[in-house]
Protein backbone atom coordinates (compact mmCIF):
# COMPACT_ATOMS: atom_id res chain seq x y z
CA UNK A 1 0.00 0.00 0.00
CA UNK A 2 1.00 3.84 -0.33
CA UNK A 3 2.75 5.44 2.68
CA UNK A 4 0.07 6.65 4.63
CA UNK A 5 -1.77 2.89 4.36
CA UNK A 6 -3.10 1.54 8.02
CA UNK A 7 0.07 -0.96 7.26
CA UNK A 8 2.30 1.64 7.31
CA UNK A 9 0.66 2.45 10.89
CA UNK A 10 1.37 -0.91 12.67
CA UNK A 11 -1.73 -2.43 11.71
CA UNK A 12 -1.37 -6.24 11.16
CA UNK A 13 -2.44 -8.17 7.89
CA UNK A 14 -6.03 -9.65 9.89
CA UNK A 15 -6.92 -6.73 11.07
CA UNK A 16 -6.61 -5.12 7.56
CA UNK A 17 -8.38 -8.12 6.35
CA UNK A 18 -11.66 -7.97 8.93
CA UNK A 19 -11.79 -4.00 7.88
CA UNK A 20 -12.38 -4.58 4.60
CA UNK A 21 -14.86 -7.37 5.08
CA UNK A 22 -16.96 -4.92 6.32
CA UNK A 23 -17.17 -3.67 3.01
CA UNK A 24 -16.83 -6.53 1.06
CA UNK A 25 -18.43 -10.46 0.21
CA UNK A 26 -14.77 -11.89 -0.74
CA UNK A 27 -11.21 -11.10 0.18
CA UNK A 28 -8.68 -11.45 -2.91
CA UNK A 29 -5.42 -11.43 -0.96
CA UNK A 30 -2.08 -11.33 -2.68
CA UNK A 31 0.69 -11.05 -0.22
CA UNK A 32 5.01 -11.03 -0.77
CA UNK A 33 5.45 -12.85 2.52
CA UNK A 34 4.91 -17.17 1.88
CA UNK A 35 2.52 -18.67 4.34
CA UNK A 36 0.66 -15.41 4.88
CA UNK A 37 -2.80 -16.44 3.38
CA UNK A 38 -2.66 -19.86 5.85
CA UNK A 39 -1.93 -17.27 9.03
CA UNK A 40 -4.77 -14.46 8.23
CA UNK A 41 -7.32 -17.53 6.91
CA UNK A 42 -8.49 -18.33 10.77
CA UNK A 43 -9.65 -14.48 11.38
CA UNK A 44 -11.53 -13.82 8.38
CA UNK A 45 -15.31 -14.38 8.27
CA UNK A 46 -15.87 -14.23 4.78
CA UNK A 47 -14.28 -16.18 2.06
CA UNK A 48 -10.61 -15.44 1.00
CA UNK A 49 -9.08 -16.18 -1.86
CA UNK A 50 -5.04 -16.75 -2.15
CA UNK A 51 -4.46 -14.44 -5.65
CA UNK A 52 -0.31 -15.47 -4.91
CA UNK A 53 2.02 -15.77 -1.96
CA UNK A 54 5.68 -15.03 -1.91
CA UNK A 55 7.66 -18.24 -3.43
CA UNK A 56 4.31 -20.13 -1.86
CA UNK A 57 1.24 -21.11 -3.93
CA UNK A 58 -0.86 -19.73 -6.62
CA UNK A 59 -3.95 -22.21 -6.53
CA UNK A 60 -6.37 -19.68 -9.04
CA UNK A 61 -3.66 -20.02 -11.51
CA UNK A 62 -3.18 -23.74 -10.82
CA UNK A 63 -6.90 -24.12 -11.58
CA UNK A 64 -6.84 -22.07 -15.01
CA UNK A 65 -3.67 -24.29 -15.95
CA UNK A 66 -5.92 -27.52 -15.19
CA UNK A 67 -8.72 -26.31 -17.17
CA UNK A 68 -6.31 -25.21 -19.96
CA UNK A 69 -4.43 -28.09 -20.29
CA UNK A 70 -7.83 -30.13 -20.31
CA UNK A 71 -9.71 -28.11 -22.83
CA UNK A 72 -6.31 -27.56 -24.81
CA UNK A 73 -5.57 -31.50 -25.14
CA UNK A 74 -9.56 -32.34 -25.49
CA UNK A 75 -8.65 -34.76 -21.99
CA UNK A 76 -12.40 -34.96 -21.06
CA UNK A 77 -13.59 -35.76 -25.00
CA UNK A 78 -14.05 -39.60 -25.56
CA UNK A 79 -12.82 -41.14 -29.04
CA UNK A 80 -15.68 -41.02 -30.57
CA UNK A 81 -16.54 -37.21 -30.35
CA UNK A 82 -12.76 -36.74 -31.01
CA UNK A 83 -12.69 -33.01 -32.69
CA UNK A 84 -10.33 -33.09 -35.13
CA UNK A 85 -9.74 -29.41 -35.55
CA UNK A 86 -7.90 -28.89 -32.16
CA UNK A 87 -5.01 -30.85 -30.53
CA UNK A 88 -6.69 -33.74 -28.95
CA UNK A 89 -5.25 -37.04 -26.98
CA UNK A 90 -8.89 -38.21 -26.77
CA UNK A 91 -8.23 -41.03 -29.04
CA UNK A 92 -5.22 -42.32 -26.43
CA UNK A 93 -7.02 -42.42 -23.47
CA UNK A 94 -4.08 -44.75 -22.13
CA UNK A 95 -1.93 -42.25 -23.21
CA UNK A 96 0.58 -40.63 -20.68
CA UNK A 97 0.31 -36.86 -19.94
CA UNK A 98 3.61 -35.59 -20.03
CA UNK A 99 4.02 -32.30 -18.32
CA UNK A 100 7.88 -30.22 -18.32
CA UNK A 101 7.68 -27.76 -15.61
CA UNK A 102 10.52 -25.33 -16.54
CA UNK A 103 12.20 -22.60 -15.34
CA UNK A 104 12.72 -21.28 -11.92
CA UNK A 105 11.02 -23.74 -10.14
CA UNK A 106 12.42 -22.68 -6.63
CA UNK A 107 10.65 -19.61 -6.65
CA UNK A 108 7.62 -19.96 -8.82
CA UNK A 109 4.95 -20.32 -7.00
CA UNK A 110 2.36 -21.47 -9.97
CA UNK A 111 4.22 -24.71 -10.67
CA UNK A 112 4.29 -25.43 -6.84
CA UNK A 113 0.71 -25.39 -7.31
CA UNK A 114 -0.06 -26.90 -10.71
CA UNK A 115 2.64 -29.79 -9.61
CA UNK A 116 0.46 -30.34 -6.52
CA UNK A 117 -3.06 -30.05 -8.31
CA UNK A 118 -2.24 -32.77 -10.76
CA UNK A 119 -0.70 -34.70 -8.43
CA UNK A 120 -3.90 -34.98 -6.30
CA UNK A 121 -6.20 -34.74 -8.86
CA UNK A 122 -4.95 -35.53 -11.93
CA UNK A 123 -5.99 -39.34 -11.53
CA UNK A 124 -9.33 -38.44 -10.77
CA UNK A 125 -9.70 -36.56 -13.86
CA UNK A 126 -7.54 -38.64 -15.86
CA UNK A 127 -8.60 -41.56 -14.30
CA UNK A 128 -6.92 -43.99 -17.27
CA UNK A 129 -3.95 -41.60 -18.15
CA UNK A 130 -0.42 -41.99 -15.90
CA UNK A 131 1.21 -38.42 -15.44
CA UNK A 132 4.40 -38.04 -15.97
CA UNK A 133 5.97 -34.29 -14.59
CA UNK A 134 9.17 -33.26 -15.60
CA UNK A 135 11.08 -31.01 -13.48
CA UNK A 136 13.81 -28.94 -15.54
CA UNK A 137 15.66 -26.27 -14.10
CA UNK A 138 19.02 -24.82 -13.50
CA UNK A 139 20.16 -27.06 -9.98
CA UNK A 140 19.98 -24.05 -8.10
CA UNK A 141 16.36 -23.23 -9.16
CA UNK A 142 15.31 -27.06 -8.47
CA UNK A 143 11.33 -27.71 -7.26
CA UNK A 144 11.30 -27.34 -3.46
CA UNK A 145 11.93 -30.70 -1.20
CA UNK A 146 8.32 -30.07 0.41
CA UNK A 147 6.46 -29.80 -2.73
CA UNK A 148 8.32 -33.12 -4.27
CA UNK A 149 7.62 -34.66 -1.14
CA UNK A 150 3.78 -33.61 -1.72
CA UNK A 151 3.57 -35.24 -4.94
CA UNK A 152 5.38 -37.93 -4.11
CA UNK A 153 2.70 -39.34 -1.68
CA UNK A 154 0.81 -39.35 -4.87
CA UNK A 155 3.05 -41.45 -7.31
CA UNK A 156 1.72 -44.66 -8.14
CA UNK A 157 -1.21 -45.32 -5.80
CA UNK A 158 -4.38 -44.43 -7.13
CA UNK A 159 -6.57 -46.54 -9.32
CA UNK A 160 -3.53 -48.38 -10.29
CA UNK A 161 -2.42 -45.36 -12.61
CA UNK A 162 1.42 -44.87 -12.35
CA UNK A 163 2.24 -41.14 -12.08
CA UNK A 164 5.96 -40.48 -12.29
CA UNK A 165 8.33 -37.59 -11.56
CA UNK A 166 11.61 -37.11 -13.92
CA UNK A 167 14.44 -34.31 -13.41
CA UNK A 168 16.32 -32.65 -16.51
CA UNK A 169 19.12 -30.00 -16.55
CA UNK A 170 18.94 -29.73 -20.38
CA UNK A 171 15.66 -28.44 -21.89
CA UNK A 172 15.97 -30.18 -25.54
CA UNK A 173 15.69 -33.67 -23.68
CA UNK A 174 12.95 -32.68 -21.37
CA UNK A 175 10.46 -32.04 -24.56
CA UNK A 176 10.78 -35.09 -26.11
CA UNK A 177 7.23 -36.85 -26.46
CA UNK A 178 5.84 -33.52 -23.97
CA UNK A 179 2.08 -32.60 -24.39
CA UNK A 180 2.76 -29.62 -22.33
CA UNK A 181 5.76 -27.34 -22.31
CA UNK A 182 5.07 -25.04 -18.93
CA UNK A 183 6.90 -22.29 -18.99
CA UNK A 184 8.24 -19.65 -15.94
CA UNK A 185 10.65 -17.01 -16.40
CA UNK A 186 13.62 -16.61 -13.70
CA UNK A 187 12.35 -14.22 -11.12
CA UNK A 188 14.79 -11.72 -11.04
CA UNK A 189 13.55 -10.21 -7.90
CA UNK A 190 13.82 -13.01 -5.88
CA UNK A 191 17.57 -13.06 -5.82
CA UNK A 192 19.68 -11.17 -3.15
CA UNK A 193 22.77 -11.46 -5.26
CA UNK A 194 22.77 -10.08 -8.82
CA UNK A 195 25.13 -12.38 -10.05
CA UNK A 196 23.62 -15.73 -9.09
CA UNK A 197 20.76 -14.05 -10.77
CA UNK A 198 23.01 -13.62 -14.18
CA UNK A 199 24.27 -16.82 -13.93
CA UNK A 200 20.91 -18.48 -14.20
CA UNK A 201 19.14 -15.41 -16.86
CA UNK A 202 18.53 -16.51 -20.34
CA UNK A 203 19.30 -20.32 -20.13
CA UNK A 204 16.25 -21.60 -21.20
CA UNK A 205 14.99 -20.00 -24.39
CA UNK A 206 11.86 -21.47 -26.15
CA UNK A 207 12.20 -20.59 -29.60
CA UNK A 208 10.87 -21.53 -33.18
CA UNK A 209 13.83 -23.55 -33.41
CA UNK A 210 13.26 -25.56 -30.40
CA UNK A 211 9.55 -26.04 -31.07
CA UNK A 212 10.37 -27.06 -34.78
CA UNK A 213 13.33 -29.75 -33.92
CA UNK A 214 13.11 -31.24 -30.18
CA UNK A 215 9.16 -30.74 -29.46
CA UNK A 216 5.96 -32.73 -30.73
CA UNK A 217 4.66 -30.84 -34.06
CA UNK A 218 0.95 -32.02 -32.42
CA UNK A 219 -0.51 -32.81 -29.24
CA UNK A 220 1.49 -30.53 -27.60
CA UNK A 221 0.88 -27.11 -26.09
CA UNK A 222 3.33 -24.17 -24.76
CA UNK A 223 1.86 -22.43 -21.54
CA UNK A 224 3.46 -19.21 -19.56
CA UNK A 225 1.69 -17.95 -16.34
CA UNK A 226 2.39 -13.91 -17.74
CA UNK A 227 4.46 -11.96 -17.46
CA UNK A 228 7.34 -13.34 -19.42
CA UNK A 229 10.68 -11.96 -19.96
CA UNK A 230 12.85 -13.44 -22.80
CA UNK A 231 12.36 -17.46 -22.25
CA UNK A 232 9.71 -17.43 -24.96
CA UNK A 233 10.83 -15.66 -28.19
CA UNK A 234 8.13 -13.28 -29.96
CA UNK A 235 8.69 -16.23 -32.95
CA UNK A 236 6.34 -18.83 -31.30
CA UNK A 237 3.45 -16.82 -30.70
CA UNK A 238 2.19 -17.25 -34.28
CA UNK A 239 2.43 -21.25 -33.57
CA UNK A 240 -0.75 -22.90 -33.09
CA UNK A 241 0.83 -24.76 -29.84
CA UNK A 242 1.45 -21.56 -28.28
CA UNK A 243 -1.39 -21.57 -25.56
CA UNK A 244 -0.54 -19.17 -23.49
CA UNK A 245 -2.43 -15.96 -24.42
CA UNK A 246 -5.74 -18.42 -24.65
CA UNK A 247 -4.64 -19.61 -20.92
CA UNK A 248 -4.94 -15.91 -20.13
CA UNK A 249 -8.23 -15.79 -20.97
CA UNK A 250 -9.56 -18.87 -19.41
CA UNK A 251 -8.24 -17.23 -16.23
CA UNK A 252 -10.83 -14.51 -16.60
CA UNK A 253 -13.53 -17.65 -16.91
CA UNK A 254 -12.29 -19.61 -14.14
CA UNK A 255 -11.60 -16.75 -11.77
CA UNK A 256 -15.69 -15.60 -12.41
CA UNK A 257 -16.65 -19.12 -11.55
CA UNK A 258 -14.80 -19.43 -8.76
CA UNK A 259 -16.39 -15.75 -7.00
CA UNK A 260 -19.48 -17.02 -8.58
CA UNK A 261 -18.95 -20.82 -6.82
CA UNK A 262 -18.32 -19.12 -3.03
CA UNK A 263 -21.22 -16.03 -3.38
CA UNK A 264 -23.65 -19.15 -4.20
CA UNK A 265 -24.57 -18.21 -7.82
CA UNK A 266 -26.12 -20.80 -9.89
Amino acid sequence: GGQSSASKKGESLSDTIRCLECYSDITVLRHPIQGSIAAVHPHTTKPLVNAGDGTGEHPTQALLDLFTITDELNLLSSPSCDDSNKVSLASAVDEPLIVVLLGDLKHGRTVHSLAKLLARVGPKLYPTRPIVLRYCSPPSLNMPEDVQTFVNQYTNVDNGVVQETEHYTDLTQAVKGAHVLYVTRIQKERFQNPQDYNSVKGLYVVDKHLMDTHCNANNMIVLHPLPRVDEIHVNVDSDPRAAYFRQMENGMYVRMAILALLLGKP
